[in-house]
């Protein structure tokens, strides 16, 4: 038997909720297995633990030995790689989730060049449509993803978008709220123009979107503390617009992110985590990551931190 790289592979674009799909694969060791059923829901995430992660779910019995077998259409096309379940027990109970083939692709093209998985940037704030906004729109159902808010400089504000405008497809693609918008957006290769089909004040038009990654941080945008400092073992980088959407900071969030804490090290000790915003330290503002490179490599006989974490700002006073 001859296998085909996933490269390859014909991958359609056009899976949609409700789609027959079948899940192959070794389910406990008892041999090659097909089961069946429909596309359950797409983008799902909070399955495992990534930032890059939108996945199909599928009720097709997907059970241990299922991971890494496909999951294909009707037509035997690749749309999904089977990768875990949901379970009380160990064994199916219908929820079962798979990659999206394209990302999957994307993936493996970077591991076969020696590149980086890159992860596309559209820049806004989004939320589903209700019927009060549906009618407000002049759109006779709600469906689609509500811009709330624009990134300043951003993909999407370059391209013309603007708050109140409702996104209802990718390339003819229907997305029924950002969670879909993400997923479509997520299997576009960077610098691929897409036709984004928007409403804005009840007109319906359609906007060539150009794919970008979001901005790499520059050297001087990190900072990672050494030496004999208090903060020795932190990793800080500065936050902007891409970053704060990440994690879901306002646009203007001020302060640095906490990257890393390297474990066993002075800032570990001192109860400093990742995801962590430094505010200030000894009343300086922490506006950039030079600023905290600059100020936490000195010595000080207390550090007055203000921090935020989990949205909630601490102070914190802590022995140099």
């Amino acid at each position: 038997m001859r296998y085909s790289p996933l490269s390859s592979l014909p991958i359609p674009d056009s899976l949609e909720v409700g789609d027959l799909v079948l899940a192959i694969g070794n389910p406990f060791g008892v041999g090659q297995t097909v089961t069946s059923g429909i596309v359950s829901a797409l983008a799902r995430t909070g399955v495992e633990s990534s930032d890059y992660e939108f996945f199909i779910q599928t009720d097709a019995a997907i059970n241990p030995g299922n991971s890494g077998g496909a999951l294909v259409d009707l037509d035997g096309h690749l749309v999904g790689i089977n990768t875990a379940i949901y379970s009380q027990s160990g064994g199916s109970v219908g929820i079962g989730f798979a990659i999206p083939a394209n990302m999957a692709k994307m993936v493996a093209q970077a591991g076969v060049s020696g590149g980086q998985i890159v992860r596309p940037w559209f820049g806004a704030k989004m939320q589903a449509v209700n019927s009060d906004i549906a009618q407000s729109s002049g759109m006779p159902a709600p469906h689609g993803a509500l811009i709330t808010e624009v990134a300043p400089g951003g993909p999407a504000e370059r391209a013309g978008f603007a708050s109140g405008d409702v996104i209802l497809s990718v390339d003819g693609m229907a997305v029924d709220d950002p969670s879909a918008f993400n997923f479509r957006l997520a299997t576009k290769p960077i610098g691929q123009v897409t036709a984004l089909e928007r409403v804005r004040a009840g007109k319906t038009d359609s906007v060539n979107f150009t794919i970008e990654a979001a901005p790499v941080a520059a050297g001087d945008m990190v900072a990672t503390i050494t030496g004999s400092s208090r903060f020795t073992g932190t990793s800080v980088r500065q936050i902007d617009a891409a970053l704060a959407e990440m994690k879901g900071l306002p646009y203007d969030a001020k302060g640095v992110i906490v990257t890393a804490v390297e474990p066993g090290s002075p800032a570990e000790q001192m109860g400093l985590k990742a995801d962590d915003v430094i505010l200030s330290l000894n009343d300086v503002p922490m506006d950039t990551a030079a600023a905290f490179s600059q100020t936490a490599s000195q010595r000080a006989r207390t550090w007055q931190i203000i921090l935020q974490r989990d949205g909630r700002v601490t102070r914190l006073i802590v022995s140099g």
